[in-house]
């Protein structure tokens, strides 16, 4: 079943608006048709190839020891049986961590990465922006998920997302019409990535992907169907930084990065209008994606005190709408999986995935050769499942 789920996820994911983020050279190619040679390089120093700003981190680092075992699982695939070194090697992965009660079970680097290296995330990003949602609201920036999205964006007011709360957008359930094909030059997600670009006309002083999604028709009534969107990601940036006043680097920083003890700055991408992405690329080491990861499992809380409201780390990563894969769910910018597992997802072979009830946090970055594809999701579902089993063993 947790293949299914994987493939499925994998099957479903945005690249986001990928003209979006500003590249400091011209002629950068597109972030999805990058070389081997440009993955290597590029993944692990994005602050080489386009603007970002810097999550910074505070002076303690949270300690993640070991659980004083290693776990070296073999598992069957197509045919073949893989150790992890041969999975890695096969599919091109920088990192992999597992962590058991928080503990390190399995820790190993690829492609010349070093555990401080960072390492890009894609749609990693949106999980970590819904969590900044959170902590809005506990510290009363955002009033509620019933709040209405146009009491934080009132340029939207008159638009289609009159009447969407915040809760339906993290839903991907807005109502609002949007073609998120990326074969289609015409598409939503193509014409939203130029703008935010700056390439196309746009309203001054207004963010560009804000002056886009305005435009929109409503397709459904708000709540009542999944449709995921990209561009609705980056406008709950947009939110987070209109609510609390603060870039999402910066409150990234305060309410999570310094107080939980990342043990590096991370680096965020920004858009044409130096808008950090709220749906796409934030990079940071190997270890501090499993920090993330069991930040969320253990209820959001740093240094013993709440960044989020009680229940939301758990109400995040369950389900909150049927997105049509296998009755699995939809969370808060949270992928749902069998047996409790819920996971945070990029193209190119990122994954934060957590098994709630175990307790275990298992962390993949990769190079792959293609953004996504049902091949490489299913092999990184059998990786995952003989992880988990082996981390849970006595």
């Amino acid at each position: 079943m947790i293949r299914l789920f994987l493939a499925l996820v994998a099957a479903s994911l945005a690249a986001g608006p990928i003209h979006a983020q500003v590249a400091l050279s011209p002629g950068t190619p597109s972030i999805l048709f990058w070389t081997p040679q440009q993955q290597s390089e590029w993944y692990r120093h994005i602050e080489t190839v386009y603007r970002v700003e810097t999550v910074a981190r505070g002076e303690r680092v949270h300690p993640l020891s070991s659980a004083g075992r290693t776990i070296d699982p073999t598992f069957s695939f197509a045919g073949r049986t893989y150790t992890v070194a041969d999975y890695m090697d096969a599919y091109k992965v920088s990192g992999l961590l597992v962590l058991r009660d928080g503990k390190v079970v399995l820790e190993r680097y690829g492609m010349g990465r070093k555990p401080t290296d960072r390492w890009t995330s894609f749609s990693v990003a949106k999980s970590i922006t819904s969590t900044l949602v959170g902590a809005a609201i506990q510290d009363g920036r955002i009033k509620s998920l019933s709040s209405q999205v146009t009491d934080y964006i009132p340029e939207l007011k008159g638009s289609a997302y009159e009447g969407v709360t915040v809760r339906q957008l993290l839903m991907m359930s807005s109502g609002v019409r949007w073609n998120e094909d990326y074969a289609d030059p015409n598409s939503d997600v193509a014409r939203a990535g130029v703008v935010g670009a700056g390439l196309a006309s746009s309203v001054p002083g207004m963010n560009p992907i804000v002056a886009y999604m305005r435009t929109l028709p409503r397709a459904n009534a708000p709540g009542a169907y999944f449709n995921y969107n990209t561009g609705e990601t980056d406008l709950v940036g947009i939110l987070v930084s209109k609510a609390t006043g603060k870039g999402l680097a910066a409150y990234a920083s305060e309410k999570i990065w310094k107080p939980y003890g990342m043990e590096r700055d991370a680096l965020w991408v920004v858009d044409g209008a130096g808008q950090e992405r709220g749906g796409c690329c934030i990079s940071m080491t190997l270890r501090d994606y499993g920090r993330f990861g069991q930040f969320m499992l253990d209820g959001g809380m740093a240094r013993d005190r709440p960044v989020l409201p009680p229940d939301w780390a758990v109400e995040a990563t369950s389900k909150q709408i049927d997105n049509g894969q296998q009755g699995l769910g939809y969370g808060y910018f949270w992928w749902m999986g069998p047996g409790g597992a819920y996971q945070a997802t990029g193209i190119f072979g990122q994954s934060i995935t957590t098994f709630r009830q175990d307790r275990v946090v298992i962390v993949i970055n990769s190079a792959w050769p293609r953004a996504t594809g049902r091949d490489l999701s299913a092999a990184r579902a059998a990786l995952i499942e003989a992880l988990h089993k082996a981390a849970v063993e006595p």
